[in-house]
């Protein structure tokens, strides 16, 4: 039977609650939109390590498609030969960058919501795969999964031997180790889930008793027709379709006409300002148009109620420089990496708008560089900056920084919290072509910071953080899906904290152009 995700997520929210109900994910394909070795090899590629005789072994594997386990154990042993005398943490490092660099562009939102959801039941989440701990490590961090049943390298002394512990974690192998999980924590497997894209993991899915084929193959969904498993299909994320590239190609098209034009109207007329505002509005409303990208926005007012500002973001992609040109309209700058200003079309932009660019590997420097910018808020000008520093992983809200909160207290004017729920569904974190969709904002009203004082800063950055991840927990207008009849109930959660009731619940959707 075909589930959306609406349907595997009223399944979550319908178990019973507690540690005792496991959640077990396959990695590659289920967690993820590729095989995280992907980024592996193509990073050897480009960087000249990888010989014509590995390129050749990895175009055969990609054309054989299905293989044995026989055939999977000796390939994974030769993958683990050849890190033979690296260091554990030369080989955490490595699979950090890639997840940073590719592998996390590849999660599926679906996917998170899952392990979420199981999150809030209190399950037990675990991450079962094939591959090694060092390649699903960075997204179970990001993640909050704690547990790891994964194949395992041999270490001696901090460094791999080039054998495995035990058997791979495929086919049987995974089944087993789940088993073997299941006895260490006395957990029952008939009340657990899982979620699997490949054929190999028929035996994994048939251990416990709320399995789910996630992506899967044909002959999968032969099985969990048989078995009256429920089928998952996500949004494909390793490749934009060709509509999107075609529509993204529009929009920045689209926004450079805006560009020019604005660049046009300032140099004829010295009015740099007045042309910002008009590239902002007009720019943003015909570039997300074209794109197929809607913003919904709640509490609007809030966008408007104190001005200037330092509005606070969280940063998932290229995206919210977009939504946030849109719904501010006017009278902003911002923040950028020091990279951005040599971005064709968009640098000279952000120079018009006195944008500050900064070096994020010198922090002397960047401190240096936002000094002014409060002369500029006490000018009139509203500042946009995510408090992270840089783009999420995941949607899951990063640590903040203090350097917006001292900026909004020297220049004493309030910060004004963005939420941004979903601008990576629609551009992803390192990615360049637009999806369609419906980005969802919602803005909380300002917050005083002039008060604050320098020994109750971190403190009181994090309740601003804390909403941010409560809003994003219960969006406005929104209540946590309730279990079947019997089940244990969910507690619908109230208001957020430090938002006035009904200030966040005022929703307006703009489609691009409603309003210049």
């Amino acid at each position: 039977m075909t589930y959306t995700i609406d349907d595997a997520l009223a399944a979550v929210n319908a178990a019973p609650e507690g540690e005792a109900i496991c959640a077990f994910f396959d990695f590659d394909g289920t967690l993820i939109d590729s095989y995280s070795a992907t980024a592996y090899f193509t990073d050897r590629i480009r960087s000249g390590e990888a010989d014509w005789c590995e390129i050749a072994g990895m175009l055969s594997l990609l054309v054989q498609g299905e293989i044995s386990d026989e055939e999977f154990k000796k390939i994974i042993s030769n993958g683990v030969l050849d890190w033979a005398g690296r260091s554990e943490d030369e080989m955490r490092a490595l699979w950090t960058r890639l997840f940073k660099e590719k592998i996390s562009d590849w999660l599926f939102p679906e996917a998170w919501r899952l392990v979420q959801a199981h999150k809030r039941r209190g399950h037990t989440v675990v991450i079962a795969s094939s591959a090694t701990p060092y390649q699903a490590a960075p997204l179970a961090a990001e993640m909050g999964i704690e547990h790891l049943l994964c194949t395992q390298p041999m270490v001696r002394n901090g460094r791999l031997t080039g054998g495995l512990v035990g058997e791979p974690l495929w086919g049987e192998g995974k089944a087993n180790a789940v088993k073997k999980f299941a006895k260490t924590h006395k957990v029952a497997l008939k009340h657990c889930f899982a979620y699997a894209n490949g054929n190999e993991d028929v035996p994994f899915l048939k251990t416990v008793g709320h399995a789910t084929a996630v992506n899967g193959k044909p002959q999968l969904h032969e099985v969990a027709r048989e078995q009256g498993w429920p089928i998952l299909k996500f949004e494909r994320r390793s490749k934009p379709t060709l509509a999107a590239v075609a529509r993204t190609v529009g929009a920045y098209g689209a926004m450079a006409v805006s560009f020019a034009i604005g660049l046009g109207y300032a140099k004829a007329t010295g009015k740099t300002r007045r042309a910002v505002d008009m590239i902002s509005a007009v720019g943003s409303d015909w570039g997300l148009a074209v794109a197929g990208i809607e913003v919904e926005v709640h509490g609007e007012h809030n966008l408007w109620a104190q001005r200037p500002a330092v509005f606070l973001l969280n940063h998932q992609s290229k995206l919210d420089f977009f939504v946030m040109m849109y719904i501010t309209r006017r009278g902003f700058t911002g923040v950028a990496k020091k990279e951005a200003a040599n971005t064709p079309g968009f640098g000279p932009f952000m120079r018009m708008a006195d944008m500050v660019f900064i070096d994020r590997a010198n922090v002397a420097h960047a401190r240096e560089a936002l000094a002014p910018v409060v002369e500029k808020i006490k000018g009139g000008l509203c500042l946009c900056i995510a408090p992270e520093g840089t783009r999420s992983c995941s949607p899951r809200v990063g640590p903040f920084k203090k350097g917006a909160f001292h900026i909004a207290r020297q220049a004493g004017v309030p910060v004004v919290p963005v939420v941004i729920r979903n601008a990576a569904e629609m551009m992803s974190r390192n990615g360049q072509s637009f999806r369609p969709g419906k980005v969802q904002v919602a803005v909380l009203p300002p917050i005083d910071v002039t008060a604050w004082k320098s020994s109750e800063m971190d403190a009181k950055v994090a309740e601003v953080r804390q909403q941010f991840i409560d809003t994003l927990e219960h969006w406005p207008g929104e209540t946590a899906a309730l279990p079947a009849p019997g089940a244990v109930s969910v507690v619908v959660p109230g208001p957020v904290p430090g938002v006035v009731p009904g200030a966040a619940s005022t929703s307006k959707r703009r489609k691009a152009g409603a309003r210049a």
